[in-house]
C-alpha cells in the first residue's frame, strides 16, 4: 500500500496547528509529523491555502496556540479542530503587546 502524502505538516505530535504544504479544500485530509508520529486524519471545515494552518484540536478563546511546542499566539475566538487558523482568530505571540 503506497503511502498517501500529507495535506498538512505538523512539527511534533500536541501541536495545535499543522501548516498546508498545498492548497486544501474542505472534507477529509492527511497530516504528517515531522518528529515521526504517525500520520492522522482532519476534516478541514473551509479552504485553507498553501503556508496557512489548520486547528487539529479545539482551541478556547484566550488559550495559547502551540505550534512547535511553542505559544505562537493567543486564541481571539474559539477554534474548532479543522477550522482555518490565521489573523482572523489568532493574535501573533510576536505582536502581544503591540497596541491592537
Amino acid at each position: 500500500m503506497a503511502r498517501e502524502n500529507p495535506h498538512f505538516l505538523a512539527h511534533c505530535d500536541g501541536d495545535a496547528v499543522a501548516v498546508a504544504v498545498c492548497d486544501v479544500e474542505p472534507g477529509d485530509a492527511v497530516v504528517g509529523y515531522l518528529d515521526g508520529t504517525p500520520t492522522s486524519a482532519v476534516t478541514v471545515a473551509s479552504n485553507i491555502p498553501l503556508g496557512h494552518k489548520v486547528a487539529l484540536q479545539d482551541i478556547s478563546s484566550g488559550d495559547q496556540v502551540i505550534e512547535y511546542t511553542l505559544p505562537i499566539g493567543t486564541a481571539s475566538t474559539d477554534i474548532t479542530q479543522g477550522d482555518y487558523v490565521h489573523t482572523h482568530n489568532v493574535r501573533s505571540a510576536r505582536w502581544q503587546n503591540s497596541v491592537a
